[in-house]
């Protein structure tokens, strides 16, 4: 759930030495926010009369990482009023975050049934069913959000990896393409297209997501190592050794790098037994076990 953020404004001292004018800006409006929830949360039931005086405050208490809290003051506030889809929606949201899955999907489903055009609770309910394995009711969710929302460009990228998981690669590369076009600057949606391709054997056009995304996020390390094994695949066992020892440098428990990389020195008759060493260290011995002992 987004919180309402206020926008407040306030005298900042900036130095350059010590935080950016944005970072300290941020860090003020965090704090103030705070204090405006904790001043909510302390207001006492007998003050209440209105649905949405218990629906303000359980947002606080959402805010705060009160989910038990939270879902207390969403369930006085459908006592008195049971008929606003937000307040079951925002539940839902709670529910959530305490694993309730069945108790949240229950709420989102409310929350439809209130109000039928609610984009962003088939789009909840949906990740949900796909966290629950139950894929194809996932993009049935995500199929209708957007539907209601044509440029709801999270459905996009979550019905995606639904069918990801199903192994409809082509599909899920046409509804990262999408989230792509609707949002350039996502290097989450570049990495997992790059996924699909590979498994397409789209080797080139694998590399180039990958590449997309360490441009987008330069401590992508799944991204270096990912793209390193596709180099290796390739061939380019001196490439594929750079993305790897990168993919280390922003991870050093990174055990599939190791491994991988070890895997890349075998090929070019390097020493190998020490990245297979780090990774049995790191918990996959099987390499290290069967070439260096």
């Amino acid at each position: 759930m987004k919180s309402f953020l206020f926008l407040l404004m306030f005298p900042v001292l900036c130095s350059v030495l010590l935080v950016s004018c944005n970072d300290a800006v941020k860090n003020k409006e965090i704090e103030l926010l705070k204090k405006e929830n904790e001043a909510s949360v302390a207001i006492p039931d007998n003050n209440f009369k209105r649905a949405s005086d218990y629906y303000n405050r359980a947002h606080s208490k959402y805010d705060l990482k009160d989910y038990d809290g939270a879902i207390a003051d969403y369930t006085k506030a459908i006592e008195i009023d049971p008929n606003v889809a937000s307040v079951y929606y925002n539940r839902a949201n709670s529910k959530k975050y305490l694993k309730d899955y069945d108790g949240a999907i229950a709420d989102y489903t409310k929350a439809i049934k209130i109000d039928p055009n609610y984009a962003s609770a088939y789009n909840n309910r949906g990740y949900l069913k796909n966290d629950l394995k139950d894929y194809d009711g996932a993009i049935a969710d995500y199929t209708k959000a957007i539907e209601l929302d044509t440029d709801y460009v999270k459905s996009y990228y979550n019905r995606a990896n639904s069918k990801y998981d199903l192994k409809d690669y082509d599909g899920a590369i046409a509804d990262y393409t999408k989230a792509i076009e609707l949002d350039p600057n996502d290097a989450s949606v570049y990495y997992n297209r790059a996924n699909s391709k590979k498994y397409l054997k789209d080797y080139d056009g694998a590399i180039a997501d990958y590449t997309k995304a360490i441009e987008l996020d330069p401590n992508y390390a799944s991204a270096y190592n990912n793209r390193g094994h596709l180099k290796n695949d390739l061939k380019d066992y001196y490439g594929a050794i750079a993305d790897y020892t990168k993919a280390i440098k922003l991870d050093p428990n990174y055990s599939k790098a190791y491994h991988n990389r070890g895997i890349s020195k075998a090929y070019l008759n390097q020493n190998y037994c020490e990245d297979f060493k780090n990774s049995c260290d790191l918990g996959n011995c099987e390499a290290y076990n069967k070439l260096c002992k």
